[in-house]
């Protein structure tokens, strides 16, 4: 086999790319979750409400218990829904004792989202934080608490010559940038369209900040809310790569990012 055809199975898809809570009650986009593959290593991260159905619905299908860890980044619904119907799929029914739960401490507990019976059918349980982390051949990192509503973190996955970044829910902070400085591929959850006060998410503006501070190889502006649709996203992702002479791409459900980029081997 070659280099080439080894790195044909590795990829990233978007499952879902609503954001906050009305895209996702309308179900305008899936919320679905990213399924991420890399040398036959599958994570779910966040699967929100309608995950099972989307991955049944892939072509080619992806089968929930090939899973070998779920990563929720925060608790709420839109990234939690189905955490607990694919823990069940990932166990086989709860029947086989398999794959690795990663979640924030306040994900567990009474007034947590993963179901006191289900949590004694995965292999283990690791709590998130600023840290280093592995999962078979994946290592990964948690490199800050993000500025949300509850406990939330982005991640940053080491994948070949490729670091992807995954930005989750944040409100912008100025060490945002230098954090994630050496990303070749940054997924930035993109909620607003325009700054809200009060609003613990990134809006337009502050993801074109931090892209051109950081530059990377390829980002892909993901989770949005009603303003980002309204502002037709397609769009948008044509006017910003050319303003910024930088590749960028706004997700639609069931994009699927080969790793690692072309020309990036």
């Amino acid at each position: 086999m070659t280099k080439k055809q080894a790195n044909e199975g590795n990829f990233i898809k978007f499952l879902g790319t609503a954001g906050a809570r009305f895209v996702m009650i309308k179900q305008l986009r899936s919320s679905g979750g990213i399924w991420l593959k890399y040398n036959k290593t599958n994570i779910l991260i966040d699967p929100g409400p309608g995950s099972i159905i989307r991955c049944n619905a892939a072509r080619p299908k992806l089968n929930p218990e090939s899973l070998d860890a779920i990563m929720l980044t925060h608790k709420h619904l839109d990234h939690s829904g189905d955490i607990n119907v694919m823990i069940e799929a990932m166990t086989g029914g709860g029947i086989k004792k398999r794959g690795v739960l990663f979640l924030p401490q306040d994900a567990l507990g009474s007034e947590g989202v993963v179901l006191p019976y289900l949590q004694n059918c995965v292999e283990r349980i690791t709590i998130l934080k600023k840290s280093n982390f592995c999962i078979k051949n994946i290592k990964f990192s948690v490199p800050t608490l993000n500025d949300h509503s509850v406990l939330t973190y982005g991640l940053k996955f080491k994948l070949g010559k490729d670091i992807v970044s995954f930005v989750s829910d944040t409100r912008y902070f100025k060490e945002i940038s230098e954090i994630y400085k050496d990303s070749t591929i940054l997924i930035l959850n993109t909620v607003l369209y325009e700054r809200k006060e009060n609003c613990k998410h990134l809006c337009l503006d502050d993801a074109l900040k931090i892209i051109k501070e950081i530059k990377p190889k390829k980002t892909i502006l993901t989770h949005f809310g009603m303003s980002m649709l309204k502002a037709r996203t397609h769009i948008l992702e044509k006017k910003i790569a050319n303003d910024l002479g930088l590749t960028i791409q706004c997700a639609y459900d069931g994009l699927t990012q080969r790793i690692p980029l072309s020309g990036h081997q």
